[in-house]
């Protein structure tokens, strides 16, 4: 009997050994995960568009300065390159590092796009000094990465391309002055905001006389779950645009998924038990509802919520590469 307990133990162990280094060896790959999105109307110029994403590194480091991660991004042939937010572990966090090698390494950073995720510092415009950016923008765009606030247009021969950050494009800008004329009490301070705010409003102007062949794409680091679709579009305070793709990340596909079942939890507010047992279509990946294209990538990083649990099972980290064909 002794004999039989041991070799359970024995196998127990060796078992728990294998998962171990499994986990070690898949949290530091990094596989490239490639999907065609289907546009309508879509022109020849930007037929064959290429977008790379890059989400929630969460300070997490592939190689020495990130050299495994760069080299992998470095052979990559893209058109431009966005990061949908959580490159640090938490919001007070000052470990640039990571972040800021894979940027210096990066060479392709022509048409270079952020926008932050929860975990990234403040970077609201209703704070009493907006008008500063913080270190971390900065340094980010020092290294050549613009922080999306509002809107970039690419002009592509005569096809027009536009990126918006998803969450300002939704905003009317009389309700968003006459909040901040409330919260501001300094008139000199109040100023320089509601100008700023003016300049951002003027850039989202722009999609008012959108063409048919313009394409829209709304960058965030929520994915926007069907449920909060459908609030956005019926609730008239909102401006729901005509958006071909929305890129997000966030959910890091899960981080811990069971063989044959998939997620078994994402921080998702919208839906039931707060995303524990979530619907697997809307975990990663691209999906299409109401017209609108959505495609959410797992990331590269783990959130360290339960300190313990800091790391990824059976997802591996990858970064996608989005090429924008004409809808047959």
């Amino acid at each position: 009997m002794k004999i039989v307990k041991y070799r359970k133990w024995i196998v127990f162990f060796v078992i728990l050994l294998v998962l171990i280094t499994y986990i070690f060896y898949d949290n530091n790959k990094i596989n490239l995960t490639k999907q065609e999105i289907e546009i309508a109307n879509l022109s020849k110029e930007l037929d064959g568009f290429t977008i790379l994403q890059i989400t929630d590194l969460h300070e997490k480091e592939f190689g020495k300065g990130q050299t495994k991660l760069v080299d992998k991004i470095n052979s990559i042939h893209y058109d431009a390159i966005v990061f949908t937010g959580d490159m640090l572990k938490n919001n007070t966090s000052n470990n640039y590092h990571p972040f800021y090698d894979l940027l210096e390494g990066i060479d392709n950073k022509e048409i270079a796009l952020f926008v932050p995720g929860n975990t990234d510092p403040e970077m609201g415009i209703d704070s009493e000094e907006p008008l500063i950016k913080s270190d971390f923008i900065n340094g980010m765009e020092l290294r050549g990465v613009k922080f999306l606030e509002s809107l970039v247009t690419m002009d592509i021969g005569h096809s027009k391309l536009h990126f918006v950050d998803f969450e300002f494009s939704l905003k009317d800008k009389e309700e968003i002055v006459g909040t901040l004329k409330e919260k501001l009490v300094s008139e000199e301070t109040s100023s320089q905001i509601l100008t700023y705010r003016d300049q951002l409003f003027e850039g989202i102007s722009t999609l008012e006389q959108i063409e048919k062949s313009d394409v829209l794409i709304g960058l965030t680091h929520y994915p926007v779950v069907d449920k909060r679709i459908d609030y956005l579009i019926s609730n008239s305070k909102n401006r729901f645009r005509d958006y071909d793709l929305l890129i997000a990340g966030h959910y890091h596909g899960g981080q811990f998924r069971i063989p044959f079942i998939g997620a078994l939890f994402i921080p998702e507010g919208w839906y039931p038990r707060d995303g524990l047992f979530p619907p697997q279509d809307r975990v990663k990946g691209l999906w299409n509802y109401r017209n609108i294209k959505q495609y959410v990538s797992t990331g590269l990083g783990s959130s360290d919520a339960i300190p313990f649990l800091n790391f990824r099972l059976f997802t591996t980290p990858e970064i996608n590469l989005l090429t924008l064909k004409e809808a047959k």
